[in-house]
């Protein structure tokens, strides 16, 4: 019996061609590397996530719920224009809500179709920024 290779790569976030093209069970010993990239969301993912319900996404203006998930430090910045917020991150670049020890979402079945799509669609579409755990 011969033993599976471990692949062992460290790829540059902000150089795409160190990225590897994405297959089937690369998360499982991968560091989330994605998840340190920003996040761009929709109302509809906001309202999934459960930060905001259904009847505020009805009635009240897309500014007036930035202000109050940008004072709630969930929202980092809100594109007027295309209605599009930005999730907040840590310090060290780490989605709000990655677990910092298990290094897994800790929204993944309510998490954005931005997470949900990638890495389909991004930066390097059908490639991961993959690093070894």
């Amino acid at each position: 019996m011969t033993a599976k290779p471990i692949l062992l790569h460290h790829a540059d976030l902000d150089r795409t061609g160190t990225w590897l093209k994405y297959r089937d069970g690369m998360c499982d010993s991968c560091v989330a590397t994605c998840c340190t990239m920003p996040v761009e969301v929709k109302l509809a993912d906001l309202v999934r996530m459960g930060v905001v319900d259904a009847f505020e996404a009805e009635g009240e203006p897309p500014k007036q719920i930035a202000k109050r998930l940008m004072k709630a430090r969930i929202v980092q910045h809100f594109n007027f224009k295309h209605s599009i917020y930005t999730l907040t991150r840590r310090a060290n670049g780490d989605c709000l809500y990655l677990d910092a020890q298990s290094r897994r979402c800790t929204i993944y079945a309510k998490r954005p179709n931005t997470c949900r799509n990638h890495p389909r669609i991004g930066p390097r579409p059908g490639f991961c920024a993959y690093r070894t755990r």
